[in-house]
């Protein structure tokens, strides 16, 4: 079979992060500006080739002034590194569930990184886009990747946790 190439459709996509705050409440962010590509030969997407970058300045937590901290030094720097990204291979474990396995790049610092992922299936739009959807998952250390700002409060408590949630619900149309 020849190479397909799927690319991320953005109006069906959103690129999501969990983080504590206070230990006591979660504050969802969203990368609300990526792109992302898939290549495979296989149509059930098993051993595809993934890319993925989000923009650092379309980060939204709905709150400006947090946005404006996460853009800073103090966390992701968007300045001097813009973008974040991903590579890797979707390796199939069962009907609809597959492994992620690759390298994630955030601030100039690239580590292997895993993330589940549920295939949603495959189906044709309105105006005859063949499309596929995936729910994808995974967890992270945010010092790992040198976002190592932290706060204590008066209290003890600390501002920030250190274990971040990343959720991607794409959709993807092929070319």
């Amino acid at each position: 079979m020849a190479i397909s190439k799927w690319v991320i459709d953005p109006t069906h996509s959103e690129i999501q992060f969990k983080v504590k705050h206070l230990v006591i409440s979660t504050v969802t962010g969203a990368f609300k500006s990526f792109e992302g590509s898939i290549e495979t030969e296989t149509e059930d997407f098993d051993g595809a080739t993934v890319a993925f970058s989000a923009d650092v300045n379309s980060i939204d937590t709905n709150q400006e002034q947090r946005d404006g901290h996460l853009k800073s030094a103090d966390f992701f720097d968007a300045e001097k590194y813009p973008k974040l990204s991903y590579a890797g291979k979707l390796s199939k474990k069962s009907d609809d569930s597959y492994t992620l396995t690759g390298d994630l790049t955030v601030k100039n610092t690239t580590k292997p990184f895993e993330f589940a992922v549920e295939y949603g299936g495959n189906m044709t739009d309105f105006y005859g886009n063949n499309k596929s959807g995936f729910e994808i998952s995974g967890k992270l250390n945010r010092k790992e990747f040198g976002l190592e700002w932290s706060a204590v409060t008066e209290a003890g408590g600390v501002v920030v946790g250190d274990e971040v949630k990343l959720i991607a619900n794409v959709q993807v149309v092929k070319q």
